[in-house]
């Protein structure tokens, strides 16, 4: 069998768009998956299968691997790249919505590594990859809950790639600094509404500015630097347990490591309000 199946999760647009179609370039067959599946028409022009998946709904999950199985009959890379973040503050952000980030960003691509592994043991090999941020490694203020899903992710892959590894199976990390999405926007846009009013008003302002701002679009990627970087661990007979890619993600998680935590908070504060002056 000379066939490799790949699975890409959040693949409507962004990274995983990119991811799908550069993997499809290097010779695998390819699934996307997502929720706005009508976005990802022109994909299936080109040979990807699209399918339609809500991350969090165990029927749609369970029906994507099923799917992927009966058709191609092996899976060789879970691309767990669905994801997003809500911003505001602790005390603004209600349970509800703090459970429905860690549903997509944790549970979901959990629940998704659990429905491929007796397929991939049963392979002796396949590669996880589970795209997750240099967020999971530093903080930023009104990015708790966001930053709480990416760290418990890293956390548990970490986990995983020990259970696995016997089962010739690698879990990569992969961790993007700032990425040309609409994921910024969208963050500031929630950012204003949970915590824009009260006690919290001036420091979700200023945080607003500062993802949107002219600093932090400087030192945005695009999307095909981390589709890059995917393919390069997907394609490698052994893959580092995680990559970091995107202009100043390094050098961050460089002065992360370095400095102690008051001092790296200071840096973020001197960084927000630099931002602001931009």
């Amino acid at each position: 069998m000379t066939y490799k199946v790949a699975f890409v999760t959040g693949a409507s647009s962004g990274i995983g768009e990119v991811t799908a179609k550069k993997l499809l370039q290097q010779g695998y067959i390819v699934y996307a998956a997502a929720r706005r599946i009508e976005r990802m028409e022109p994909m299936s022009r080109l040979g990807i299968h699209i399918l339609s998946l809500d991350v969090t709904d165990e029927t749609s999950r369970h029906a994507a691997i099923t799917h992927i199985m009966t058709q191609s009959g092996r899976l060789d890379i879970l691309v767990n790249n669905a994801g997003y973040g809500a911003y505001g503050a602790l005390e603004d952000i209600p349970l509800e919505e703090a459970r429905a980030q860690f549903d997509v960003n944790v549970f979901g691509a959990m629940r998704l590594i659990q429905l491929s592994l007796p397929h991939m043991r049963r392979q002796k090999s396949g590669t996880i990859i589970n795209v997750s941020s240099i967020g999971g490694k530093i903080y930023t203020p009104l990015g708790g809950w966001y930053h709480g899903s990416k760290f418990a992710l890293e956390a548990l892959s970490d986990c995983l790639r020990l259970e696995v590894a016997p089962f010739g199976i690698h879990v990569v990390i992969i961790e993007p600094g700032g990425i040309k999405t609409e994921w910024a926007d969208i963050a500031a846009a929630k950012l204003l509404k949970t915590s824009g009013h009260g006690p919290y008003a001036a420091q979700a302002h200023a945080m607003a500015q500062t993802i949107t701002g002219t600093l932090s679009r400087r030192y945005q990627s695009a999307p095909e630097l981390i589709a890059n970087t995917i393919v390069k661990a997907v394609t490698t007979d052994q893959p580092k347990t995680r990559y970091v890619a995107g202009l100043g993600a390094k050098p961050l998680l460089l002065l992360r490591h370095l400095l102690s935590d008051r001092l790296f908070d200071r840096l973020i504060r001197l960084t927000a309000k630099k931002s602001r002056r931009l």
